[in-house]
């Protein structure tokens, strides 16, 4: 296959398993209630949303191991730990999310049937992608991804050309903040640690095998992933905003995608969305299974069997999870993240950055940092926020909730000095 062909077929596949509910149902809200602030709130959405997770498929590329490689300078112990917690958390929250948003956008408004019916028949059939993964990259490369750009893209131009144009005021405090808070609802930076190893070993089925072919293709893939998600996230904000007025302050955030589809595609929005929605959950959520059933299979001598039993194991958590609403599940993620993505965008910074600055003493100062000080944010989302006044008065940006940024900087800085 020639050479730039494949690199775009990657790329188009990383964009869409990267693509998935949270991306779809999040950008309009965000430019609903920025209004004038539409472009800063983009600015700190595709830090998290985009930045982030790009860097970690260049990680990946650097690496071409396994997600326990991110953490293995840290310990041993550590790295399997944290692999655990990530894929515990992939399979239980994201993945199943994917359905529900499938659920309640593509299904509930053509079928009277329960959520349960539709998680069972949505993960059957991410299973049956799974245990056939060498046909992964060219399945959602080159057909599903270019369907779903599509359609977003006459979302978003439709609206620049239908709208009144009139920005109303923004209601966040601190946009930018807001903005790489929200992103933190994507889970790709999680996604990135995940699906960049799916890349990797499904590279592995092609003539790409070695450690300099599959790193070019990684990065030029990332690029075109990366570039695809900045137009389409900051094309949705934008729409958002635009049409920021049409929406009662109580819509939720799929009463926005929605409205904002049938806003510009009229009577047919409702079916289009559907398409799309489906689509590009479904990439996702076979991208997550197919990353934690590799890992399982690396850990288990590459045993097929072990495969195929974790990601039926997958697909059952999905169909439970799943069958709750949207809302609740989103609700339910967010101490989760709170405690989690600080953690893996520091691993992600130090495995991109060169050896010299990131030895096993910088690593294991550095995470260690970052965790102690971003347990105020993770408590701030469990016990009442009042109760941490206090402490987070004293802790730069804690207020915000990155409290930990700072701190992990200093350590970073004074560690590389000391070593000189």
């Amino acid at each position: 296959m020639n050479k730039t062909k494949e690199i775009w077929i990657a790329g188009f596949a990383l964009f869409s398993l990267f693509f998935g509910a949270g991306n779809l149902i999040l950008p309009p809200n965000l430019g609903v209630k920025a209004g004038v602030d539409w472009w800063v709130v983009v600015l700190g959405f595709i830090l998290t949303a985009i930045a982030i997770p790009i860097l970690a498929i260049f990680a990946h590329a650097r690496l071409q191991g396994t997600l326990y490689d991110f953490g293995k300078k840290v310990s041993p112990a550590f790295s399997t730990l944290f692999c655990f917690l990530i894929y515990i958390i992939a399979v239980a929250i994201p993945s199943p999310r994917t359905a529900a948003v499938t659920h309640e956008m593509a299904i509930q408004p053509f079928f009277d049937t329960p959520a349960i019916l539709t998680s069972i028949v949505y993960f059957v059939l991410v299973f049956l992608f799974a245990i056939n993964r060498s046909k992964i990259i060219s399945l959602i490369g080159k057909f599903l991804t270019p369907i779903i750009v599509l359609i977003l893209l006459v979302i978003i131009g439709i609206s620049f050309f239908t709208s009144t144009g009139n920005l109303g005021v923004s209601t966040f405090k601190n946009p930018f903040i807001d903005g790489l808070l929200e992103g933190y609802q994507t889970f790709d930076a999680i996604a990135g640690v995940v699906v960049g190893a799916v890349i990797i070993i499904s590279l592995d089925y092609s003539n790409h095998t070695t450690f300099n072919e599959k790193r070019k293709l990684i990065r030029k893939a990332g690029y075109i992933a990366g570039t695809g998600l900045l137009l389409i996230y900051g094309g949705l904000i934008l729409s958002g905003a635009l049409f920021a007025t049409t929406f009662a302050e109580t819509a939720s955030r799929i009463d926005v995608l929605s409205g904002l589809s049938t806003q510009t595609l009229g009577n047919f929005g409702t079916t289009f969305l559907s398409i799309l929605v489906a689509l590009a959950c479904f990439t996702t959520a076979v991208g997550i299974v197919t990353g934690t059933a590799d890992y399982i299979k690396g850990i288990c001598n590459n045993s097929k069997t072990a495969y195929i039993i974790t990601a039926a194991v997958c697909a059952i958590i999905g169909i439970i999870v799943g069958s709750y609403n949207v809302g609740f599940i989103i609700d339910v993620a967010v101490p989760a993240l709170m405690f989690l993505y600080p953690i893996t965008i520091m691993l992600i910074l130090l495995n991109i950055v060169p050896d010299k600055y990131a030895s096993k003493l910088v690593f294991r100062g550095v995470i260690l940092v970052t965790f102690i000080f971003s347990i105020t944010d993770f408590l701030g989302f469990i016990i009442p926020r009042e109760n941490l006044i206090g402490i987070k008065s004293i802790i730069p940006l804690a207020e915000h909730s990155l409290g930990w940024v700072l701190p992990a900087l200093l350590v970073f800085v004074g560690l590389n000095l000391k070593r000189k």
